[in-house]
């Protein structure tokens, strides 16, 4: 097949692609099917037909973790070791000394191009929330979502650190542009003396504003952060009935094996949705000078899935200090999550984690194949799992409302005058 064009026809059938079973509603691995396209729609039927060789056909995919404000400022703030407290350091000094609302839609703008080049359709990202960048980021982040409707959907969370968080201060002012904007109330989770009240009361807010909750939870291979377990409790004994994402959940993977798997019993229980970040968890976690690592960081996906929780994977960073590296793409994120966590030789709806389990989590519409979807596919040369893991797939065709895309990136010298 020449993927460089497809025929501009009122009604298309894609004829011979290969489709996960589990996007059709369908028992299996990877079945051969025909799709038909007519106008923005998948129809019924046959229009003009275009063979496909077995080209691989997935919907556009779901972002559902990543922080489109702090993307690609590695060039003006680099990691100096590597660690997390290294990434901390430098975007702190960063934020307060850059992030001005010209500054983070360019960011922002350049992220968004990216991941829409590459086939994705909805984004959540975090948003730091420390004040006054609550009260810059929010506005720009509204914006923006105008701009992109019907290309990009797009979700914000707030971003604060527990231990940085005075509920019944400044922090409702916060809460405020959150529920403005639409959004999530988002948490970063740490073994603090007091999380427990802590806890309760931003669920106690949460609730009150109607609002979903987004953590990051135990970032960090140190087996004594067991934040999620207190977070599951939390949701229990309130009754929270609200979406709560946690992501991370690294320290899962070096704790005692019977505590871990309580935990995930209580979350489980809870109906917590969980997001893992394998690629910027492979970057920060176990990381020492002259030290090989010993830890991947990529959360128990296999014993969260096994408990019937609702597990997606995700993009996280790009190119700033929490990961040097990433593009939003999610086959990237795919590709990766499925060598690290060695989801092959499993379960065979794996790739709806970046479909409707993430859509799921976050109220997005799922994404379908089925007729009367949106006709926002991503058509790839392979035919197979190893076919589609083993390169970058560079040359796919991203369909949005049944045209192609232009997919020229963004090129990196449209960001250089903010890393001067």
């Amino acid at each position: 097949m020449d993927f460089r064009t497809l025929p501009d026809a009122p009604r298309l059938t894609l004829k011979n692609v290969t489709v996960p079973a589990c996007l059709l509603g369908q028992e299996g691995d990877l079945i051969r099917t025909d799709l038909t396209l007519e106008g923005d729609k998948i129809a019924d039927g046959t229009g003009e037909v275009v063979e496909m060789a077995g080209a691989m056909v997935f919907p556009a995919f779901v972002d559902m973790h990543t922080h489109l404000d702090k993307g690609h400022i590695w060039g003006r703030a680099p990691n100096p070791d590597g660690t997390f407290m290294g990434a901390l350091s430098t975007v702190k000094g960063d934020r307060a000394a850059n992030w001005s609302a010209e500054d983070v839609r360019a960011r922002m703008s350049f992220a968004l191009k990216s991941a829409y080049a590459h086939g994705t359709r909805a984004i959540r990202t975090h948003l730091d929330s420390i004040p006054p960048q609550d009260e810059i980021s929010f506005p720009v982040f509204r914006e923006l979502r105008d701009e992109w409707a019907g290309r990009i959907e797009l979700q914000a969370s707030s971003l604060l650190g527990c231990d940085m968080m005075d509920l019944d201060g400044r922090y409702r002012r916060t809460v405020e542009i959150v529920a403005e904007s639409g959004g999530i109330l988002g948490m970063v989770s740490y073994p603090v003396p007091d999380l427990k009240a802590l806890l309760m009361r931003f669920l106690e807010i949460a609730g009150e504003a109607g609002l979903p909750i987004d953590f990051h939870v135990d970032e960090t291979v140190d087996p004594s952060s067991a934040t999620l377990r207190m977070i599951a409790e939390s949701v229990l004994e309130t009754g929270f009935d609200a979406p709560v994402v946690v992501g991370h959940c690294c320290s899962l993977t070096t704790q005692d094996e019977g505590e871990a798997m309580e935990t995930l019993d209580l979350v489980a229980r809870a109906g917590i949705n969980a997001v893992s970040l394998p690629m910027c968890n492979l970057y920060l976690q176990d990381r020492h000078a002259g030290r090989t690592p010993r830890y991947r960081g990529i959360t128990l996906v296999h014993e969260m899935k096994a408990r019937g929780i609702n597990v997606s994977f995700a993009s996280d960073n790009t190119r700033d200090p929490f990961y040097a590296y990433g593009d939003l793409d999610i086959l990237e994120v795919l590709r990766e999550a499925t060598r690290i966590g060695h989801l092959d030789h499993s379960d065979r709806d794996w790739v709806q984690t970046v479909f409707a389990n993430p859509a799921k989590a976050c109220g997005f519409a799922a994404p379908s194949l089925a007729p009367g979807a949106p006709a926002d596919l991503v058509i790839f040369r392979a035919r197979t799992w190893t076919e589609l893991f083993a390169r970058p797939q560079s040359d796919r065709i991203v369909l949005r409302a049944g045209r192609a895309i232009d997919r020229t990136l963004p090129d990196y010298s449209e960001l250089d005058d903010l890393m001067r």
